[in-house]
């Protein structure tokens, strides 16, 4: 075994002498990391080469890292791909956004979910610095889009409401997914 390998091991072990608190405070506090990275990275980009070049990078970074986050979720939670609108809607509840915002999956059948997020950290935090909504909705498109095929391909997305566009009060955006049968 490596010295890299044997130093993961000591990373993982230290973790099942923690209580229940201990360990939530670890996962909630390693999903504000990521997002401060994510959000530190976008920025970085946006400095240097604009806005557009920006969300374009996010965008391709995201077409790629959810897939890996909705599979990496699947194998966790045991279930194949192909599971419908109720195993999209469970996976959406374990993404590290969920640790982080406030978001609620409404009009479930078996072929049609709404997902909204209710309050956004990031867009949150650009209305207290008094700056626009973030246009995210090219990265929701590919982000939500692929999230969803990768837990069933006969899902398809489409966008309600998302930043630049208007969005309501009581959410920032707003997805809806089809089961195509």
């Amino acid at each position: 075994m490596s010295s890299a390998e044997r130093a993961g091991d000591e990373g993982i072990s230290i973790l099942n002498d923690l209580s229940k608190e201990e360990l939530i405070k670890i996962i909630v506090d390693d999903a504000k990391n990521w997002l401060a990275h994510d959000g530190l990275w976008f920025q970085a980009i946006e400095k240097r080469y604009g806005m557009d070049v920006a969300v374009d990078a996010d965008t391709e970074a995201w077409r790629y890292f959810t897939v890996i986050e909705a599979k990496r979720i699947m194998d966790r939670l045991g279930m194949k791909s192909g599971g419908g609108i109720s195993s999209l809607v469970e996976c959406l509840k374990h993404r590290f956004y969920a640790r982080l915002n406030l978001q609620e999956s409404i009009e479930i059948t078996h072929t049609r979910a709404v997902f909204r997020m209710l309050d956004c950290r990031v867009q949150s935090a650009r209305k207290r610095k008094g700056l626009p909504d973030h246009p995210c909705k090219s990265v929701g498109i590919v982000e939500y889009g692929e999230f969803a095929k990768t837990i069933d391909p006969r899902i398809s997305t489409r966008c309600i409401a998302c930043p630049p566009d208007p969005h309501p009060e009581e959410f920032w955006c707003a997805w809806e997914f089809t089961l195509q049968e």
